[in-house]
């Protein structure tokens, strides 16, 4: 697939462990001071174990001053769309722009039902998140003078006051892998992110990225409005036969690969190492954004 142009971002992606929330924080902070682009965590409100995300979110914007935010993806049946929309658009403001929404549609059905959400089939689940993204546009799109109407299968809004508006454009980045979900990246959202080591190799971006493009293009909208990013896994040491496992030069060199093949343009590192997130910051960006930059520079 070809190269979608956008600037590489390189991120973390921190359990959000509730047994030493302090530590939690200070890898926020590191992944800041390595000089990471953007910070994640996972979303999951019905696991005791974890901090909830959200609150996560919002104590870690007051700790950092540059670095971006993210739920990577955010769980929706938990989280009804127009109150989400308020405190996206607020958490954005409060942190001077530096909000963005990673989606999911669900998937642990039997922890969503005993939290008090509703089960949704797998086409289901889709169709509310389609209306989701429509909630949330519309509640951010405070210049509108009508109020907000949706009548949906799954979310209703009835004559809902419309605002704040965000800082910025916040992305709406969807957790996809299947058809539907893609489909839907490519007519309505601004990102895909999914997880590599989910995925059954790089093969499967190049497919994935056929179907958002189609989709993109039958919805009026550019393909490259739709920025590729992907959670990533390995280690740093070894021969570099494999991927990602091998010295900063050779992620550096296989994650410019990706970039200019298959169109990702955002990295995000799955583990809560800070040594790692330094090499990552410190070391493999600069170099994956040189050979990147070099070879668009040919042409």
């Amino acid at each position: 697939m070809p190269d979608y142009g956008h600037d590489l971002l390189f991120g973390s992606f921190i359990t959000p462990a509730g047994a030493d929330p302090q530590q939690v924080v200070g890898l926020a902070q590191a992944a800041e001071a390595a000089g990471l682009d953007l910070v994640t965590f996972q979303d999951h409100p019905y696991q005791p174990a974890f901090l909830d995300t959200w609150t996560l979110l919002s104590y870690v914007a007051a700790r950092t001053e540059r670095v971006r935010l993210s739920g990577n993806v955010v769980n929706l049946p938990l989280r009804p769309p127009a109150v989400l929309a308020r405190a996206a658009a607020s958490l954005d403001l409060l942190s001077g722009g530096r909000f963005e929404l990673g989606l999911g549609a669900g998937g642990f059905w039997d922890a969503i039902e005993a939290m008090g959400g509703r089960r949704l089939a797998p086409a289901e689940a889709v169709r509310a998140l389609d209306e989701a993204i429509d909630v949330i546009r519309g509640v951010w799109d405070a210049g509108e003078k009508a109020r907000l109407r949706v009548d949906g299968e799954f979310y209703r809004v009835d004559g809902a006051k419309r605002g704040p508006a965000p800082a910025h454009d916040i992305g709406i980045w969807l957790g996809a892998y299947k058809p539907r979900m893609l489909r839907l990246t490519g007519a309505k959202a601004d990102g895909w992110l999914p997880s590599l080591p989910y995925l059954s190799g790089l093969g499967q971006i190049e497919e994935s990225n056929a179907v958002i493009d189609a989709a993109a293009e039958e919805a009026g909208r550019d393909p490259r409005a739709v920025r590729r990013l992907l959670n990533v896994s390995g280690r740093f040491g070894g021969s570099g036969d494999r991927l990602l496992q091998g010295t900063p030069r050779d992620w550096a060199e296989q994650l410019a690969a990706i970039a200019l093949t298959y169109g990702v343009s955002g990295f995000i590192l799955m583990g809560d190492d800070p040594d790692a997130m330094r090499v990552l910051g410190q070391e493999v960006a600069p170099a994956a954004r040189e050979l990147v930059a070099a070879e668009r520079a040919r042409g």
